[in-house]
């Protein structure tokens, strides 16, 4: 590569007084662990990139669909169905060949989240669930490592930084301050859920990366024990301070071996025993016979031919509830395993004896898993 054409890629940034070469030289050694290559993992990821952030991981294990397209920008049509972590590698190098980049096509876990991290001095979290979220503090408290956070939602995002000690109150706070616990997964809605505006995730995955960049050069006001939300309808900030939480200081893991044997699944879903997986769907499909019931509202899409089903929406189901018969075990599903839940609460308070399951994921796991068994 011609050395005067290397030599300008970072020339801008480098004319900032608090960047200089030594902030470039900085970036170049630094290391970045970005969980998710999805909607905040894409521009985050595409502008440590672009800044010469010089090793940058990423873990993903989902892949590309339609539906990704609206805001993961890193990907385009010919890249469906490609794994999401190893596709964003390669666009990355396209971009910024001098730096180097790992994919870890798999799910972070208990099992791998501390050696993933352990060798990142940063990490951002651009996932889009309680489980990931708490397991990724937990392994950067027990490490010690800075962790960006972003999350959106319909026309609203939010960032901070936890994990990162104050420099003059010496203050450190972790996402179990700001969400001492997980929410009801009845009522935990996601983007799959409700939708989000296709470039919120944008403008919060940039806020992260920036923050990342911030924490590298240690310059700025970075957002440790704080929160900014932004609204996209109504054009608002606005930033509130995160208190350590002592009474809930207790429920992270005090050590590695708690950590390995902590159920982030259990605690995140305490209603894990009402649902049924979508393989275990699927045998009972083949096995038994099942009232199906589908509880999302008469308009909505897709539309299931693949087994016989009641239509009652959640809407309508205390009163629908009386026309299900029980004499079979039944399955309630819903477009992503939410109202589903809900849909649950109410049979099961009718009729507690009744053998009942929600499908978990709904709908849109039934379909990923059709696509994934016909490929």
């Amino acid at each position: 590569m011609d050395n005067n054409y290397s030599n300008s890629r970072y020339q801008k940034q480098e004319m900032l007084k608090e960047f200089g070469l030594e902030g470039q030289h900085k970036l170049s050694l630094a290391k970045v662990l970005v969980i998710g290559a999805g909607g905040l993992g894409c521009p985050a990821l595409l502008y440590l990139a672009a800044a010469g952030v010089g090793n940058i991981g990423i873990v993903d294990f989902d892949v590309v669909e339609l539906s990704n397209l609206q805001r993961q920008v890193l990907y385009t049509m010919e890249d469906i169905g490609k794994h999401k972590a190893e596709t964003a590698a390669q666009k990355l190098k396209a971009i910024n060949p001098e730096i180097q980049i790992v994919f870890y096509n798999k799910q972070i876990s208990n099992e791998n989240a501390l050696e993933l991290i352990a060798g990142y001095d940063l990490v951002i979290d651009g996932s889009d669930n309680y489980l990931t979220r708490y397991l990724v503090n937990d392994a950067c408290v027990l490490l010690n490592k800075p962790l960006v956070y972003g999350a959106v939602l319909r026309f609203e995002g939010q960032v901070g930084v936890f994990n990162l000690a104050d420099p003059i109150s010496k203050i450190k706070t972790n996402y179990r301050d700001l969400f001492p616990n997980p929410p009801d997964p009845a009522y935990s809605f996601s983007c799959n859920d409700v939708g989000v505006l296709g470039v919120l995730p944008g403008i919060i995955g940039t806020m992260q990366a920036t923050e990342a960049i911030k924490i590298i050069l240690v310059i700025g006001k970075v957002l440790h024990n704080c929160m900014i939300t932004y609204n996209a309808l109504e054009n608002s900030f606005y930033q509130f301070d995160i208190s350590p939480n002592e009474e809930f200081l207790m429920t992270i893991p005090k050590d590695i071996p708690a950590f390995l044997t902590f159920n982030y699944e259990r605690y995140c879903n305490p209603k894990h025993d009402l649902e049924i997986t979508i393989e275990n769907f699927e045998n009972l499909l083949s096995t038994e016979q099942l009232t199906i019931v589908d509880v999302r509202e008469h308009h909505e899409f897709p539309i299931v031919d693949d087994f016989i089903f009641k239509k009652i929406p959640l809407s309508e189901f205390e009163t629908g509830i009386f026309s299900i018969s029980r004499e079979n075990k039944i399955v309630l599903f819903c477009h992503s395993g939410k109202r589903s839940l809900q849909a649950m609460e109410i049979l099961k308070s009718n009729f507690p004896e009744v053998e009942a399951y929600s499908l978990k994921g709904g709908i849109l796991a039934w379909e990923k898993f059709k696509k994934m068994n016909n490929e």
